[in-house]
Protein backbone atom coordinates (compact mmCIF):
# COMPACT_ATOMS: atom_id res chain seq x y z
CA UNK A 1 0.00 0.00 0.00
CA UNK A 2 1.30 3.28 -0.97
CA UNK A 3 2.21 5.40 2.27
CA UNK A 4 1.39 8.94 2.85
CA UNK A 5 1.83 8.78 6.75
CA UNK A 6 4.28 11.32 8.38
CA UNK A 7 3.93 9.63 11.43
CA UNK A 8 7.15 10.37 13.73
CA UNK A 9 8.92 13.06 11.41
CA UNK A 10 9.58 16.46 12.20
CA UNK A 11 8.74 19.03 9.75
CA UNK A 12 10.40 22.18 9.48
CA UNK A 13 8.31 24.92 7.12
CA UNK A 14 10.38 28.23 7.13
CA UNK A 15 8.40 31.22 7.41
CA UNK A 16 5.03 29.11 8.49
CA UNK A 17 3.18 31.95 10.50
CA UNK A 18 0.15 32.05 8.13
CA UNK A 19 -1.03 31.70 4.18
CA UNK A 20 0.66 28.84 2.52
CA UNK A 21 3.39 27.93 5.30
CA UNK A 22 0.96 27.33 7.45
CA UNK A 23 -1.56 24.92 5.21
CA UNK A 24 1.38 23.25 4.16
CA UNK A 25 2.51 23.02 8.03
CA UNK A 26 -1.14 21.83 8.97
CA UNK A 27 -1.90 19.16 6.41
CA UNK A 28 2.12 17.59 7.45
CA UNK A 29 0.77 17.57 11.64
CA UNK A 30 -2.82 16.16 10.07
CA UNK A 31 -0.03 13.38 8.32
CA UNK A 32 1.17 12.59 11.62
CA UNK A 33 4.26 15.20 11.92
CA UNK A 34 5.62 16.90 14.89
CA UNK A 35 5.52 20.62 13.53
CA UNK A 36 8.50 23.42 13.69
CA UNK A 37 8.29 27.14 11.86
CA UNK A 38 10.68 30.14 12.34
CA UNK A 39 9.44 33.68 11.48
CA UNK A 40 11.82 37.17 11.38
CA UNK A 41 9.38 38.79 14.06
CA UNK A 42 8.27 37.05 17.66
CA UNK A 43 4.84 38.90 16.80
CA UNK A 44 4.95 37.04 14.17
CA UNK A 45 5.58 33.79 15.39
CA UNK A 46 3.47 34.12 18.59
CA UNK A 47 0.08 34.90 15.85
CA UNK A 48 1.61 31.42 14.04
CA UNK A 49 1.54 29.59 17.55
CA UNK A 50 -2.38 30.77 18.47
CA UNK A 51 -2.74 29.89 14.64
CA UNK A 52 -1.69 26.16 15.01
CA UNK A 53 -3.43 26.13 18.64
CA UNK A 54 -6.35 26.75 16.88
CA UNK A 55 -6.44 23.78 14.85
CA UNK A 56 -5.42 21.36 17.83
CA UNK A 57 -1.50 21.60 16.71
CA UNK A 58 1.17 21.46 18.85
CA UNK A 59 3.44 23.72 16.92
CA UNK A 60 6.98 24.66 17.94
CA UNK A 61 8.02 28.49 16.74
CA UNK A 62 11.08 30.11 17.10
CA UNK A 63 12.37 33.64 15.80
CA UNK A 64 15.03 33.18 12.70
CA UNK A 65 16.26 34.98 9.35
CA UNK A 66 17.34 32.28 7.23
CA UNK A 67 19.87 34.88 5.83
CA UNK A 68 21.75 34.42 8.64
CA UNK A 69 24.12 31.09 8.77
CA UNK A 70 24.31 31.46 12.36
CA UNK A 71 20.73 31.79 13.32
CA UNK A 72 20.00 29.17 11.14
CA UNK A 73 22.37 26.69 12.71
CA UNK A 74 20.85 27.51 15.74
CA UNK A 75 17.48 27.34 14.54
CA UNK A 76 18.09 23.50 14.12
CA UNK A 77 20.08 22.83 17.14
CA UNK A 78 17.23 23.85 18.85
CA UNK A 79 14.73 21.67 16.69
CA UNK A 80 16.54 18.69 17.31
CA UNK A 81 16.77 19.70 21.03
CA UNK A 82 13.26 19.97 21.12
CA UNK A 83 11.40 17.72 18.80
CA UNK A 84 14.58 15.95 17.43
CA UNK A 85 16.59 15.33 13.81
CA UNK A 86 14.70 17.62 11.31
CA UNK A 87 13.50 14.90 8.44
CA UNK A 88 11.18 17.12 6.07
CA UNK A 89 12.43 20.43 5.28
CA UNK A 90 10.16 23.28 3.28
CA UNK A 91 11.63 26.60 2.35
CA UNK A 92 8.81 28.00 1.97
CA UNK A 93 9.81 31.57 3.31
CA UNK A 94 10.26 34.35 0.69
CA UNK A 95 9.16 37.98 -0.75
CA UNK A 96 8.09 39.74 -3.89
CA UNK A 97 8.86 43.76 -4.41
CA UNK A 98 6.89 44.49 -7.57
CA UNK A 99 9.14 47.10 -9.26
CA UNK A 100 9.87 48.54 -12.49
CA UNK A 101 13.20 46.84 -12.68
CA UNK A 102 14.53 49.97 -14.23
CA UNK A 103 13.69 51.79 -11.45
CA UNK A 104 14.76 48.72 -9.02
CA UNK A 105 17.86 49.79 -6.39
CA UNK A 106 20.65 46.94 -6.81
CA UNK A 107 20.08 46.97 -2.71
CA UNK A 108 16.35 45.84 -3.69
CA UNK A 109 17.44 43.14 -5.49
CA UNK A 110 19.96 41.88 -3.32
CA UNK A 111 17.39 41.43 -0.90
CA UNK A 112 15.00 39.50 -2.79
CA UNK A 113 17.70 37.47 -4.17
CA UNK A 114 18.99 37.61 -0.30
CA UNK A 115 15.90 35.90 0.82
CA UNK A 116 14.08 34.02 -1.85
CA UNK A 117 17.57 31.91 -2.68
CA UNK A 118 19.74 32.55 -0.41
CA UNK A 119 18.14 31.60 2.45
CA UNK A 120 17.05 28.23 1.04
CA UNK A 121 20.66 27.22 0.32
CA UNK A 122 21.43 28.08 3.75
CA UNK A 123 18.55 26.36 5.66
CA UNK A 124 19.23 23.43 3.52
CA UNK A 125 22.51 23.82 4.17
CA UNK A 126 22.15 23.38 7.51
CA UNK A 127 20.06 20.21 7.37
CA UNK A 128 21.60 17.94 5.10
CA UNK A 129 24.45 16.39 7.73
CA UNK A 130 21.92 15.17 9.65
CA UNK A 131 19.61 13.86 6.62
CA UNK A 132 22.69 12.07 5.75
CA UNK A 133 23.51 10.79 9.22
CA UNK A 134 20.47 9.76 9.58
CA UNK A 135 19.50 7.83 6.30
CA UNK A 136 17.66 10.32 4.15
CA UNK A 137 15.36 13.37 4.24
CA UNK A 138 13.21 15.47 2.31
CA UNK A 139 13.67 18.90 1.15
CA UNK A 140 10.52 21.18 -0.77
CA UNK A 141 11.58 24.55 -2.44
CA UNK A 142 8.85 26.62 -2.98
CA UNK A 143 9.41 27.56 -6.33
CA UNK A 144 6.93 29.95 -8.53
CA UNK A 145 5.52 29.96 -12.06
CA UNK A 146 8.34 32.46 -11.96
CA UNK A 147 10.62 29.73 -12.24
CA UNK A 148 9.68 29.67 -15.85
CA UNK A 149 7.80 32.53 -17.15
CA UNK A 150 8.58 36.53 -17.14
CA UNK A 151 6.32 39.34 -15.80
CA UNK A 152 6.46 42.97 -15.73
CA UNK A 153 7.66 44.13 -12.31
CA UNK A 154 9.02 40.71 -10.55
CA UNK A 155 13.00 40.86 -12.34
CA UNK A 156 14.29 40.08 -8.88
CA UNK A 157 11.42 37.72 -7.94
CA UNK A 158 11.99 35.96 -10.94
CA UNK A 159 15.54 35.56 -10.81
CA UNK A 160 15.94 34.19 -7.27
CA UNK A 161 12.50 31.70 -8.27
CA UNK A 162 14.71 30.77 -11.34
CA UNK A 163 17.34 30.09 -9.31
CA UNK A 164 15.76 28.00 -6.87
CA UNK A 165 14.68 25.74 -9.34
CA UNK A 166 18.00 24.89 -10.27
CA UNK A 167 19.18 24.90 -6.52
CA UNK A 168 16.44 22.01 -6.46
CA UNK A 169 18.09 20.03 -9.08
CA UNK A 170 21.15 20.35 -7.84
CA UNK A 171 20.62 19.27 -4.05
CA UNK A 172 19.07 16.59 -5.58
CA UNK A 173 22.17 15.41 -8.21
CA UNK A 174 24.70 16.20 -4.93
CA UNK A 175 22.76 14.27 -2.11
CA UNK A 176 19.93 12.05 -4.46
CA UNK A 177 22.41 9.10 -3.03
CA UNK A 178 22.01 9.26 0.17
CA UNK A 179 17.99 9.55 0.04
CA UNK A 180 17.41 12.89 0.32
CA UNK A 181 15.32 13.79 -2.33
CA UNK A 182 14.55 17.40 -3.09
CA UNK A 183 11.73 18.81 -5.39
CA UNK A 184 9.87 22.17 -5.73
CA UNK A 185 6.30 23.02 -5.71
CA UNK A 186 5.29 25.72 -7.85
CA UNK A 187 1.76 27.67 -6.86
CA UNK A 188 -0.41 29.25 -9.43
CA UNK A 189 -2.26 32.30 -8.31
CA UNK A 190 -3.37 31.20 -4.95
CA UNK A 191 -6.54 33.17 -3.45
CA UNK A 192 -5.41 34.72 0.30
CA UNK A 193 -6.57 37.86 1.51
CA UNK A 194 -3.88 39.62 0.14
CA UNK A 195 -4.91 38.88 -3.25
CA UNK A 196 -8.65 39.57 -2.26
CA UNK A 197 -8.92 43.11 -3.42
CA UNK A 198 -8.11 41.49 -6.89
CA UNK A 199 -11.09 39.56 -6.49
CA UNK A 200 -13.52 41.66 -5.65
CA UNK A 201 -16.79 42.49 -7.92
CA UNK A 202 -16.52 45.70 -9.57
CA UNK A 203 -19.38 47.98 -9.40
CA UNK A 204 -21.04 46.76 -12.48
CA UNK A 205 -20.73 43.10 -11.22
CA UNK A 206 -18.40 42.32 -13.42
CA UNK A 207 -14.81 41.05 -12.58
CA UNK A 208 -11.96 42.59 -11.50
CA UNK A 209 -9.52 43.37 -14.93
CA UNK A 210 -6.44 40.90 -12.99
CA UNK A 211 -9.11 38.52 -11.92
CA UNK A 212 -10.52 38.02 -15.14
CA UNK A 213 -6.99 37.89 -16.96
CA UNK A 214 -5.81 35.00 -14.39
CA UNK A 215 -8.97 32.87 -14.59
CA UNK A 216 -9.14 33.12 -18.65
CA UNK A 217 -5.15 32.40 -18.49
CA UNK A 218 -6.35 28.75 -16.19
CA UNK A 219 -7.70 25.91 -17.53
CA UNK A 220 -9.62 25.13 -14.62
CA UNK A 221 -11.36 28.80 -14.57
CA UNK A 222 -10.72 30.29 -10.99
CA UNK A 223 -7.69 30.63 -8.31
CA UNK A 224 -6.24 27.92 -6.54
CA UNK A 225 -6.40 27.75 -2.52
CA UNK A 226 -4.04 27.04 -0.16
CA UNK A 227 -5.88 23.53 0.37
CA UNK A 228 -4.86 23.33 -3.40
CA UNK A 229 -0.90 22.34 -2.15
CA UNK A 230 -1.86 20.16 0.87
CA UNK A 231 -1.61 16.86 -0.96
CA UNK A 232 1.25 17.33 -3.08
CA UNK A 233 2.83 18.49 -0.24
CA UNK A 234 2.42 15.83 1.62
CA UNK A 235 2.97 13.53 -1.57
CA UNK A 236 6.47 15.14 -1.34
CA UNK A 237 7.26 14.49 1.55
CA UNK A 238 6.25 11.17 2.45
CA UNK A 239 7.72 7.81 1.14
CA UNK A 240 5.14 7.77 -1.68
CA UNK A 241 7.69 10.19 -3.42
CA UNK A 242 11.07 8.20 -2.68
CA UNK A 243 11.67 8.29 -6.53
CA UNK A 244 10.49 11.46 -7.14
CA UNK A 245 14.00 14.08 -7.15
CA UNK A 246 15.12 17.20 -8.87
CA UNK A 247 11.36 17.97 -9.97
CA UNK A 248 9.12 21.10 -9.66
CA UNK A 249 5.25 20.22 -9.09
CA UNK A 250 3.18 23.08 -10.70
CA UNK A 251 -0.17 23.17 -9.19
CA UNK A 252 -1.18 26.24 -11.11
CA UNK A 253 -4.48 24.60 -12.59
CA UNK A 254 -2.80 24.12 -15.76
CA UNK A 255 -2.13 27.82 -16.83
CA UNK A 256 1.73 26.57 -17.78
CA UNK A 257 0.57 24.20 -20.25
CA UNK A 258 -2.40 27.10 -21.79
CA UNK A 259 -1.87 29.45 -24.52
CA UNK A 260 -4.66 31.35 -23.58
CA UNK A 261 -8.53 32.00 -24.87
CA UNK A 262 -8.61 33.83 -27.93
CA UNK A 263 -9.93 37.36 -27.39
CA UNK A 264 -13.87 37.79 -28.17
Amino acid sequence: MVNFSLEGKVALVTGASYGIGFALATAFAEAGAKIAFNDIKQELVDKGLASYKEKGIDAKGYVCDVTKEDQVQELVAKIEKDLGPINILVNNAGIIKRIPMIEMKAEEFRQVIDIDLNGPFIVSKAVIPSMIKNGGGKIINICSMMSELGRETVSAYAAAKGGLKMLTRNIASEYGEYNIQCNGIGPGYIATPQTAPLRERQADGSRHPFDAFIVAKTPAARWGNAEDLQGPAVFLASSASDFVNGHILYVDGGILAYIGKQPQ
